[in-house]
């Protein structure tokens, strides 16, 4: 690609030129490769930052399972990104789950990850060893990244040259012949930084389908994924950087049967502009393109034969935005920032089904548009122990070009012919939030907050199977709102230790979930056949989804040894009526009650050594409440012990235990598990 060219020109603008003896010393340039300065306010929210060390040292070495640090961070399905279905890898918060799509907003320097078309996450487009920091925000109501953010904001932040050697690479061979491999480079020279890194995994795969269930059809689900990055940092002045990064990732998976392969494709370019000075300020444009491919089956009573029932055999989608931001010189107490941005996604999936004789009759495209454009402000004010902060946003939203084209292959004819009407709207986002100081060790806080989402491509035009089961889509869909309010406390009471407490109340109404309609056997409109064994959905509106509960947080840390523990309880239930009737009251699907995650780790002399416990608690398959996935506590491990200057052997244990942790549970009474005992021995090597 074009970018790319431009990597060895921009590696010669990082090379120091010769200084001439007549000229003047120049100005300093610093650069970090990070956006603008947290937000004093945000200390009046629930904020939770996973650092560099404890990204490193993760048993599976996955994005999703870091993030399982924070208890009620939680997909939509219990299995990693090894052998879950991709359109199954949304995220969210405080219960605002029972949809596969993310409640919760991911960015990535500044840059919106969730998929364009799907809103689901790609998981291993992300190398962990690329990263520096994340930070979690509980709660709505953030309108500074943009509108969906419904459950909290996850912002990660690219490793910068002082949070990477000049050379690490890291080799590990796992169990049924896993391989899994990261490396890095980092050039800094003064004024600038240029970092390089890459990822690749791959394995046999366990077979999902539980032992006692399985037949002669089901078998190991393999995978391979491999991604790259290029970021390049240069300041262009003594208060500006330019910051330019190029990504792309292959990502190929199966579900434990003929005909179940996936595969996604993607490739990322961004461009930031940063300024430092009096006026703080940033200017970032983006391009996502992504690539999705997959195919369902339906497997006989026996499991001794797999059908294939649906080829969606390309589903191309593009996101392109833009943002810019100020930060005006207010004094020491007061910080804002005004700004305003656009994303516009677009995309379409194109299908085979109706199979006889294991060749399809009908073929299906479906797709549209949407486009945000809106404009916002961050603010807070200091006054000694007390820290106001309030943050506003207005949007104008479109959905557009809304098409459903049906028709039968062998003569042409036309089933389908539909176009949906254009919709638009305006939203208001708004957060308001209070920190007080009463004593030094401790800071209590509030905040109220709204916030909406608009459906996603894959909601509105994209049908999907589960196993027997399917679900029809929805362009009538309407956009989500959140409103919530939430009070807490943050305490140190000695040095290395700080506890947190939050407790929360949120209302999602016009909840999207995916509907119980009917049962097959039978012809279902938007999804073709569904075999006597499986489940008729559609997605739909919920009146709302009610979550309360409560989050602790503790860290600790005494000299080689640190600890930190996350627990999450929430209750959330269903309002609904009309067709959705029978699920008033009810608990929204995949939504445990509890969530606990507890990690002891002791380094020395650059030994490390870590344990973690996490528990999901119970929780139901369906929106029914009918079908539930036992809770299930796993036991991780982490080692690295240095062999020779800059050579150290690692070994990591996933599900130490060999919990038996139920990911899904079809209408047909199967279950299906999450990753096994999986262990790993590999060296790293940090130059």
């Amino acid at each position: 690609m074009p970018a790319f060219h431009r990597l060895p020109f921009l590696a010669l603008m990082l090379t120091p030129a010769p200084v001439s003896a007549q000229t003047t010393e120049p100005e300093t340039i610093i650069v970090t490769g990070r956006g603008l300065a947290d937000q004093p306010g945000d200390r009046a929210l629930d904020v939770v930052t996973i650092d560099r060390d404890r990204i490193m040292q993760n048993a599976s070495q996955r994005l999703e399972n870091v993030l399982a640090d924070v208890a009620g961070l939680q997909q939509f399905r219990r299995s990693d990104s090894r052998s879950a279905h991709p359109t199954s890898q949304g995220i969210t918060l405080r219960g605002l789950g029972g949809n596969a799509s993310s409640r919760a907003l991911l960015v990535l320097d500044g840059v919106p990850q969730a998929d364009p078309f799907g809103g689901w996450v790609v998981f291993p487009a992300y190398a962990t060893g690329r990263l520096g920091r994340i930070r979690v925000t509980r709660g709505g109501g953030s309108g500074f990244w943009g509108p969906g953010a419904l459950a909290g904001t996850i912002e990660m932040d690219s490793a910068t040259p002082d949070q990477l050697s000049p050379l690490d690479l890291a080799l590990s061979y796992g169990s049924r012949d896993s391989v899994d491999a990261q490396g890095s480079t980092s050039l800094a020279r003064e004024g600038g930084f240029l970092t390089l890194s890459g990822a690749y995994a791959r394995g046999d795969g366990f077979t999902p389908i539980v032992e006692g269930q399985g037949g002669p059809a089901d078998r190991p689900a393999p995978y391979e994924q491999y991604s790259g990055a290029a970021r390049g940092v240069i300041g262009i002045a003594p208060s500006t950087e330019l910051q330019m990064t190029l990504a792309a990732f292959h990502d190929a998976r199966d579900r434990g049967t003929d005909f179940t392969d996936n595969r996604s494709d993607g490739a990322d370019a961004s461009i930031r502009l940063v300024g430092r000075g009096a006026w703080g300020w940033s200017a970032l444009g983006y391009v996502q393109t992504r690539q999705f491919a997959s195919r369902y089956a339906s497997v006989n009573a026996a499991r001794t034969a797999a059908t294939l029932t649906l080829d969606q055999y390309n589903v191309p989608a593009t996101g392109l935005g833009a943002r810019v931001e100020v930060s005006p010189p207010l004094g020491d107490a007061v910080t804002l920032r005004l700004g305003g941005d656009i994303r516009d996604t677009s995309g379409r999936t194109q299908e085979l089904y109706t199979y006889v004789a294991g060749l399809p009759t009908r073929r299906r495209e479906a797709g549209g548009a949407t486009r945000t454009m809106g404009l916002f402000a961050d603010g807070s004010v200091e006054t000694g122990v007390l820290t106001v902060t309030a943050a506003a946003r207005v949007d104008d939203w479109r959905i557009r070009g809304g098409k459903l084209d049906e028709n039968i292959l062998a003569t042409g004819a036309v089933l389908t012919d539909t176009d949906f009407a254009d919709r638009s709207g305006q939203e208001f986002t708004g957060r308001l939030g209070l920190a007080m100081r009463p004593v030094e060790p401790l800071t209590l806080r509030t905040a109220a907050y709204r916030g909406w989402r608009l459906p996603t491509l894959n909601e509105l035009y994209r049908p999907f199977r589960a196993g027997a089961d399917a679900t029809a889509a929805n362009a009538a869909l309407n956009p989500e709102h959140v409103e919530g309010v939430e009070g807490g406390f943050d305490l140190t009471p000695a040095r290395g230790l700080r506890l947190s407490g939050t407790y929360f109340l949120n209302r999602l109404t016009d909840a999207i979930a995916n509907v119980t309609m009917g049962r097959g056997p039978g012809t279902f409109p938007g999804v073709g056949f569904v075999a006597a064994n499986g489940v008729y959905r559609m997605r739909q509106n919920l009146d709302a989804i009610r979550s309360q509960g409560f989050e602790l947080e503790a860290i600790a840390s005494s000299g080689p040894v640190s600890a930190r523990a996350s627990w999450s309880h929430v209750s959330a239930r269903v309002e609904a009526s009309g067709i959705a009737a029978p699920l008033d009251g009810l608990r929204p699907a995949q939504t445990p009650r509890d969530q606990l995650s507890a990690t002891l780790a002791v380094e020395h002399r650059g030994a490390a050594l870590s344990g973690t416990v996490r528990h999901i608690g119970r929780q139901f398959e369906d929106d029914q409440n009918s079908r539930t996935l036992a809770p299930a506590t796993t036991l991780d491990a982490y080692a690295a012990m240095p062999v020779v200057r800059g050579w150290s052997i690692e070994a990591r244990a996933e599900n130490l235990a060999d919990a038996r942790v139920e990911a899904t549970y079809s209408g047909a009474g199967l279950i299906e598990r999450a990753t096994p005992r999986t262990l790993w021995i590999g060296v790293r090597t940090r130059l």
